[in-house]
C-alpha cells in the first residue's frame, strides 16, 4: 500500500481511538477532534519534553523486552499506540540526569540514556527515525514516522566540559537544559539557592558554545536571573522545553511576565508543561502545604523512616486535590500568547516525568483534545499550526542558521571553568 494511503489510515484510526477513549465528560466535539487531527497531519506536532527514557531505565532496567512500547503500557504515559493516536509528529526525549550524580558519573548516565533512545529507534524503525535538523523533522513526518529528537536535562551532564558538550551535540543532542533543580558551579537553578546571581563567566561561555554548535539553550529550571541573562546575550532563539506561565501558577519553575515580554526580541518559545502543580492554583497551594507538613512529620518521627513515610502517604491521600481539567493548559497558552505573542508558545508535556496530568490530558494519546480546545477558543488553523509545531521548528531552524554563521566566525571554545571563573571574573 502506498505510504500516503498508510498515513491516512493511521490518522483515521487515531481519530477513532481518541474519540472512543475519552470519557463522556471529557470528550471534545468530534468535529473539532477531526480538525485537530488534520492539523497534526499537516504539520509535525512537536512535544518539547518526555521522560520515557528514565522510566524505561528505572522500571525495565533499560530493556524494551520488559516494557515493549509497541504494545499498550498502562503503567506509562507513553507507548506507540498512544503516540499514533495522539498524532505526535516529533518528540524530544529527555535525557535526564539525577542531581546526586553531579560529579559522580553524570556524563556516563546521560550517555547511557542517549544509547537507550538510539536502541529504541533501532527496535521500532517503522515508528521512529532520528532527526537532527528541522528539515529532518519535516521529511520524517511526511513519511508517516515520528521524528525522534534528544535533549539533555541538566547541565551537570557535561561535567563542566565544553568538549563533552560538543560530544553530546555530535551524538545528536539538540537541546540542553542549563540546570535541573540543582544549581551548578556556573549557573543558578530555580529550585536551589542562588550562588552566582545568574550565570558565571563560564556559564555565559556554555551558552555561546551552544549557539555556535546549533544546540538549543533550554532555560526551563533556571533562575530568573539566568533567564534574563540568556535572553539578553543569546545569539540564537532559546526554548523553555517544559514550563508554564507564572502569572497563573506562582511557582519558580514557571516563566514570569517580565521574561515573557523579552521573548519576541530573542525569538524563543515557551513549551507549556502539563504538570498539575505548574498549572493549577489548588495544586500550587497543596504542594506548599505538603512541604510544610513533611517538615513537621520529619521532626515528629525523627529516625523512624517507616513511620514518616506512612504518615506522609496518609496525608497525601487525604489532601491531594483532583487533577484540573485540560482547559487550564489552554489558559496558560492563552496567557503566553497575550504577553509574548502567538509565535512564542508550544507544547512541552513532561509526560512520564510527572505524577499528575490534567483530566482529559493524561497521556500522549490525548494531544488532539488540547489542540481541539484551542480551536474551540477561536484559534485559527494557522495559529494552531504554529503552537503545535511550527514555532518549535522555526526556533530549531534559526538556531541552525546562526550556528552556520558563527562556525565561520569562531573556532570551538577551549574555555574551562577554572580558567574563566577565578576570583573577580563572576558577574
Amino acid at each position: 500500500m502506498a505510504m500516503r494511503a498508510c498515513f491516512a489510515l493511521l490518522f483515521r484510526a487515531a481519530a477513532v481511538t481518541v474519540a472512543l477513549a475519552a470519557p463522556l465528560a471529557a470528550q471534545t466535539d468530534s468535529t473539532l477532534i477531526r480538525r485537530a487531527l488534520r492539523l497534526h497531519r499537516e504539520v509535525p506536532m512537536v512535544d518539547g519534553h518526555n521522560d520515557l527514557p528514565w522510566e524505561i531505565r528505572t522500571r525495565a532496567r533499560s530493556v524494551f523486552d520488559s516494557a515493549d512500547i509497541a504494545r499498550s503500557q498502562p503503567g506509562l504515559m507513553t507507548d506507540i499506540p498512544r503516540l499514533r493516536a495522539g498524532g505526535v509528529g516529533a518528540q524530544f526525549w529527555s535525557v535526564w540526569v539525577p542531581a546526586d550524580s553531579a560529579g559522580r558519573g553524570s556524563m556516563r548516565i546521560a550517555t547511557e540514556q542517549l544509547d537507550l533512545v538510539r536502541r529504541m529507534e533501532a527496535r521500532y524503525p517503522e515508528t521512529f527515525e532520528a532527526a537532527r535538523t528541522a528539515a529532518d523533522v519535516l521529511h520524517i513526518h511526511r513519511r508517516g514516522k515520528i521524528a525522534s529528537l534528544v535533549g539533555v536535562e541538566g547541565g551537570h551532564a557535561i561535567e563542566n566540559s565544553l568538549g563533552a558538550l560538543r560530544r553530546f551535540y555530535d551524538q545528536g543532542v539538540r537541546y540542553m537544559t542549563l540546570t535541573w533543580n540543582n544549581g551548578l558551579a556556573w549557573a543558578d537553578a530555580a529550585a536551589d539557592t542562588a550562588r552566582h546571581n545568574g550565570l558565571t563567566a563560564f556559564g555565559r561561555e556554555v551558552v555561546r558554545e551552544m549557539n555556535r554548535l546549533g544546540m538549543l539553550v533550554d532555560i526551563s529550571h533556571v533562575s530568573d536571573s539566568v533567564m534574563a541573562q540568556v535572553l539578553r546575550d543569546a545569539e540564537a532563539p532559546v526554548i523553555f522545553s517544559h514550563s508554564s506561565a507564572r502569572a497563573l501558577a506562582d511557582v519558580p519553575r514557571n516563566v514570569p511576565d517580565a521574561i515573557l515580554a523579552m521573548l519576541p526580541r530573542n525569538g524563543g518559545v515557551v513549551m507549556v508543561n502539563f504538570y498539575c502543580a505548574f498549572l493549577d492554583l489548588a495544586w500550587v497551594r497543596h504542594n506548599r502545604e505538603s512541604r510544610v507538613r513533611q517538615q513537621q512529620l520529619r521532626a515528629q518521627f525523627g529516625a523512624d523512616t517507616a513511620g514518616f513515610n506512612a504518615a506522609r502517604r496518609a496525608w497525601q491521600v487525604a489532601n491531594r486535590p483532583p487533577p484540573p481539567p485540560l482547559t487550564v493548559v489552554a489558559d496558560h497558552i492563552d496567557h503566553i500568547r497575550r504577553v509574548a505573542g502567538i509565535d512564542h508558545v508550544g507544547y512541552g508535556s513532561d509526560f512520564d516525568g510527572i505524577d499528575c496530568a490534567p483530566q482529559g490530558l493524561e497521556d500522549v494519546g490525548a494531544f488532539p483534545r488540547l489542540t481541539a480546545e484551542l480551536l474551540r477558543r477561536g484559534y485559527s488553523d494557522e495559529e494552531v499550526r504554529k503552537v503545535i509545531g511550527l514555532n518549535a521548528l522555526r526556533v530549531l531552524r534559526e538556531a541552525e542558521e546562526v550556528a552556520a554563521r558563527l562556525q565561520r566566525q569562531r573556532p570551538p571554545s577551549t574555555a574551562t571553568l577554572a580558567g574563566m571563573d577565578s576570583v573577580g571574573t563572576r558577574r
